[in-house]
């Protein structure tokens, strides 16, 4: 039973990462027509909407501290790390910032520990090493170099904070019961009323001419239904089902997906450096996930 709970978190990660390998390319033909904080909102606000009616009864607390919980979800899972990371975009390269924002499992390894007085093992640090390396691969394998920007790769690695701090909240309120898509709602409507003041200090006026695009509306659809509301609740059931560092370790295939739906849907040539970037991605990952008799302690004591 616990085996077979394992493998469905495993597909539920897996999947998700799929859809979100791919929103790079959405999220790029939107900014040609809006701003990342118009993307962010209208986003967010779809995907609230979607879960409201597929989940329209209210979600009761068991206990009134847990609206903490959601409220920082909301913050750094939807606000900080997706804002973040577009702000970063436009301060440093694209392959700097997956690189930098990859980063996000280690965080929540780290954070993870803390919050539960467990120790980092050490087939996670090498698989953890040996992804970023194939990553790194993927990410400088044409013609475009590494280029550190202190600000572009400091709020890139801030929003791989704050994926790591939404990962272990997330997990927590699984801990406590709630149903993935009640919980992955409270979560979203948090994390449009914390937008709502950064849209209207950066500004909010969306393109209406944009908007009657047929392209323009499926893009906006699948960002907002699938790779949203779809996603967050399926991978939030993962980390239900794995917890929070098995999740997040699927984190590294998200280059892999970008670069092979370019191939596919771009027509871009895979060179040897990106296939051998996969090749250590994908085994960084087969070791992060096994267990090796040697622990590295981090903090407290291990359960």
């Amino acid at each position: 039973m616990k085996q077979e709970k394992e493998w469905i978190g495993h597909a539920l990660a897996l999947g998700t990462v799929c859809v979100w390998g791919t929103t790079f390319i959405a999220t790029k033909v939107l900014l040609e027509h809006f701003t990342a904080v118009e993307i962010l909102l209208i986003r967010f606000v779809l995907g609230f909407t979607a879960l409201s009616i597929a989940c329209p009864k209210r979600l009761r607390l068991k206990d009134k501290r847990h609206e903490l919980y959601f409220a920082g979800a909301g913050l750094t899972g939807v606000l900080i790390y997706y804002l973040l990371e577009n702000i970063a975009l436009g301060y440093s390269t694209a392959s700097n910032i997956g690189v930098v924002v990859s980063c996000a499992p280690m965080f929540t390894a780290i954070f993870w520990a803390i919050a539960s007085r467990e120790r980092l093992q050490l087939h996670f640090i090498i698989g953890f090493a040996i992804a970023i390396s194939g990553i790194a691969f993927i990410s400088f394998s044409g013609t475009e170099r590494m280029q550190i920007n202190p600000i572009g790769d400091v709020l890139a690695l801030a929003a791989a904070v704050a994926w790591g701090i939404y990962s272990v909240l997330i997990r927590r309120l699984g801990e406590f019961g709630y149903p993935s898509i009640a919980m992955t709602r409270h979560v979203f409507l948090y994390g449009v009323v914390f937008m709502l003041p950064v849209a209207w200090k950066m500004g909010f006026s969306p393109s209406l001419d944009a908007l009657k695009q047929p392209s323009i509306l499926l893009t906006l659809a699948f960002l907002s239904f699938l790779a949203s509301a779809v996603c967050f609740v399926t991978w939030n059931t993962a980390v239900k089902k794995l917890g929070a560092i098995k999740t997040s370790v699927y984190i590294y295939l998200s280059p892999v997906i970008t670069i092979l739906c370019a191939a596919i849907v771009l027509h871009e040539r895979m060179s040897a450096q990106s296939v051998l970037g996969t090749v250590l991605v994908l085994l960084g990952l087969v070791v992060s996930e096994n267990r090796l008799p040697v622990r590295i302690p981090v903090l407290g004591k291990e359960r």
